[in-house]
């Protein structure tokens, strides 16, 4: 059984959302934490996991590259699955990065259950790093989506910028919101009026708003 690491707000819980790490970090990753614990202050459960090769890194410590992400795509649907049993109420699936391609990846398959209400991408790759052509683009997962997607994206994201981005047409179910001069993990430059902690939580207060957005229907 998929190990679930649990953050937990102090009152009601609007929702849980099944939180998946990025390439290159696991569920305890700084971002993670503050992450976790910004939304659990604005009334969601975060439920973390970590994919197989990830988990096999701290047992190693060989820094093992991930799989390809339509091959985790199982490895969420089974996290999913676990965190169902111990919970009530509607999903969020979602993540930091390649946890959220393979959230979306998940949301495009006709395996999602039914209390899954939507997917949050936290700092979602839209493309490799240098390379904005548009080939190498990754939208198909947020494009074949069955549930209600929010991006949330640092205006300076590597992955994907705001420029960048401006030049896209998303379907009419990907919702798409800046944090102010943030990069991958949302975190300004020092000369920015905005900061890390700040965007963190205002990104944590959106995706809480689209949960209970969702579930209000």
């Amino acid at each position: 059984m998929t190990d679930i690491l649990w953050t937990r707000p102090e009152g009601p819980s609007h929702a849980t959302f099944v939180f998946a790490h990025g390439a290159g970090a696991g569920m305890n990753a700084n971002f993670m934490e503050r992450f976790a614990q910004a939304a659990a202050a604005v009334g969601l459960t975060v439920a973390r996991f970590e994919f197989d090769y990830m988990a096999k890194r701290a047992l190693t410590g060989k820094k093992t590259p991930p799989p390809r992400a339509d091959k985790l795509v199982g490895e969420y649907q089974r996290a999913v699955q676990t965190v169902a049993e111990q919970t009530d109420g509607a999903l969020i699936v979602g993540g930091k990065s390649m946890g959220s391609r393979v959230a979306a990846m998940l949301a495009g398959s006709g395996s999602l259950p039914r209390r899954v209400a939507g997917v949050a991408c936290l700092g979602y790759p839209f493309h490799p790093t240098g390379k904005p052509d548009l080939e190498h683009w990754r939208l198909a997962p947020l494009e074949e989506a069955k549930r209600p997607v929010l991006v949330l994206q640092g205006d300076r994201d590597q992955f994907g910028n705001q420029t960048e981005l401006a030049e896209l047409t998303l379907p009419d179910h990907v919702a798409l919101q800046y944090l102010e001069d943030g990069n991958h993990d949302f975190a300004p430059r020092g000369a920015s009026p905005a900061t890390w902690d700040g965007n963190i939580k205002i990104a944590a207060k959106a995706v809480a708003d689209f949960a209970q957005h969702l579930t209000a229907e």
